[in-house]
């Protein structure tokens, strides 16, 4: 999911902050009606800029809602996200769009748009209102499908794509918005090994040149060789939160995940071998 630079007069390559902005949250607590224990319960968040951030645990742990919370499509009833250090209902909307891209789940809808009108999409921050779309904004979107390896697709439909084909023009569509802070809801969902792989390895060179990620992940292994820090939610609530190495431990994937794991520590690298169910 790599490839040589386009041209073009875009101010920097797709996915590339202008300035890193770390993202945070503190207190979170979401509520559902007819549902008496909150969805998250007190949940504190650190992203730094220039991290890739992973989000585990288990089905109806919270991840997807804290995600959703983080990007300010889910309100808290307590607790407050920051943006850059400013409370996220202070960051003006189009300046939030700016700088803020979210990666939902793949979507199976069916829709006549072309790639290119799919990730052009990405676009809509950055230009006035009924502007047209300009030389920037090619060079933006040529450059998002490059890194995931579907340039030369632009043509094709939307609903000639396979479901991993789609995955990668749904991260395409977020790189083109250039953001400083990308959320991503499980990207790797509907692809093959090879392209789980280079998604991952993708996102930790964009954050290497300080891009903010935020990943909801269930591959421990994945999430291990991926991500440098890491949130762990059970039943709402934040298990365990730091570093890769501090967090991904035998003991924890069994009490959360209720698997036996080997975790080994190589020259820095966590390695983790599910081995099976816990007991089992």
């Amino acid at each position: 999911m790599s490839g040589p630079a386009h041209g073009g007069a875009a101010a920097r390559p797709a996915g590339a902050p202008g300035r890193p902005v770390a993202l945070t949250g503190s207190g979170l607590t979401v509520r559902v009606r007819g549902r008496a224990a909150p969805i998250l319960d007190d949940v504190a968040i650190a992203a730094p800029a220039g991290c890739v951030t992973g989000l585990l645990g288990p089905n109806g742990s919270g991840k997807s809602t804290l995600l959703h919370t983080l990007a300010g499509a889910v309100v808290p009833q307590a607790g407050e996200v920051r943006l850059g250090g400013r409370p996220l209902g202070d960051v003006p909307r189009r300046e939030r769009a700016r700088t803020l891209a979210v990666m939902e789940q793949s979507s199976d809808a069916d829709t006549d748009l072309s790639v290119d009108d799919v990730v052009a999409l990405g676009r809509l921050p950055h230009r006035g209102r009924l502007a047209p779309a300009g030389p920037d904004d090619a060079a933006a979107c040529a450059r998002a499908l490059d890194l995931v390896g579907m340039a030369g697709t632009g043509r094709r439909r939307w609903r000639t794509l396979s479901g991993g084909e789609r995955q990668r023009v749904h991260a395409a569509r977020a790189l083109a918005q250039q953001p400083a802070v990308l959320l991503l809801d499980e990207p790797t969902n509907h692809l093959d090994v090879r392209h789980q792989h280079e998604l991952l390895g993708l996102l930790g060179r964009l954050a290497g040149a300080g891009l903010t990620v935020v990943v909801v992940l269930h591959d421990l292994a994945l999430a291990a060789r991926y991500c440098e820090r890491l949130v762990v939610l059970r039943d709402g609530r934040v298990h365990a939160a730091g570093t890769t190495a501090d967090v991904l431990t035998p003991a924890v994937a069994r009490e959360v995940f209720g698997v036996d794991a080997a975790v080994t520590h190589d020259a820095g690298r966590v390695r983790v071998e599910v081995r099976g169910a816990a007991g089992g």
